[in-house]
């Protein structure tokens, strides 16, 4: 079975292997809320299915994708209700994320290409993320904006890692993000499709129920050790820093031009899109 959406396809592969397909190539799967309700919507519809066991989450294109969608109102026909006070969006991404985190099946992010920003949010929130070795993992975003929306990259890559990801805005590789912490595994970009489906059949070999209380037990002992509190306190740093005069400068050079801004931005770093080598 394929089924096209508007933002996304899902498709049926072997047997109880589900895969949601960001289907934005033109705009590199930027996260807009409309993709992000099929997302949601799709995740939900697999995750009560009881012919599917396993879910993988991957890009069409280029990339996995670039990030949330700026250019769109991000306060907009959210997938699912925040309250609209003051740092609603950190708080809105982090209860997705874990959203993602309690659905009984295991979900897979099979990330090529751009896994920047909003991207890298969606990939940390699948249990177990597969990387090609033309990855490019980062958060450009702390140099002009805010510290991440959901503060995952302490608790996967510890704190030299996570310092330095949050202090100069630097992407990774596929190879480094293994070696890192933030993957599981990196592959040759014409391998890793059929190296995640290779996974995927192993994960959906073992019976629902107990795949359940498996990712269960992983989870209840990182949240022993503080991660969904840690990751929740790290949204008021991030709507704080919205209030800063850095910010407010950049949403104004966003507004009117979002490619020149976000080229000011990286063009001192002669990185991501400022890069000889584009994706």
């Amino acid at each position: 079975m394929t089924k096209k959406e508007k933002y996304i396809l899902k498709e049926d592969l072997s047997e109880g292997i589900r895969r949601i397909v960001l289907n934005r190539p033109d705009k590199r799967n930027a996260l807009s809320n409309s993709l992000r309700q099929e997302l949601f919507s799709s995740l939900e519809e697999a995750d009560n299915d009881s012919t599917v066991r396993v879910i993988i989450i991957s890009g069409a294109g280029t990339c996995f994708s670039s990030g949330y969608d700026l250019s769109s109102d991000v306060s907009s026909e959210l997938p699912y209700h925040t309250g609209k006070t003051d740092g609603f969006w950190p708080r809105h991404v982090v209860e997705g994320a874990f959203r993602i985190w309690d659905l009984s099946k295991p979900v897979i992010a099979q990330v090529h290409g751009y896994c920047l920003a909003g991207g890298t949010e969606l990939a940390t929130s699948c249990d177990l993320v597969y990387v090609s070795e033309d990855a490019e993992i980062g958060y450009p975003v702390v140099r002009s904006m805010s510290p991440p929306d959901n503060q995952f990259f302490p608790w996967l890559m510890g704190m030299r890692n996570a310092m330095e990801m949050m202090l100069t805005g630097e992407s990774i590789s596929g190879k480094e993000a293994v070696e890192k912490g933030f993957a599981n595994k990196c592959f040759k970009s014409e391998k890793l499709e059929n190296e995640v489906l290779n996974i995927a059949e192993k994960v959906a070999r073992v019976p629902a129920e107990l795949q359940a209380m498996n990712k269960r037990a992983v989870h209840r002992q990182m949240e022993v050790m503080g991660m969904r509190a840690g990751i929740r306190a790290g949204t008021e740093i991030q709507a704080l820093a919205m209030h800063s005069k850095a910010t407010r400068d950049h949403l104004k050079e966003l507004s009117e031009g979002l490619t020149q801004a976000l080229s000011k931005r990286d063009s001192k770093f002669g990185d991501y899109r400022t890069s000889k080598k584009k994706k």
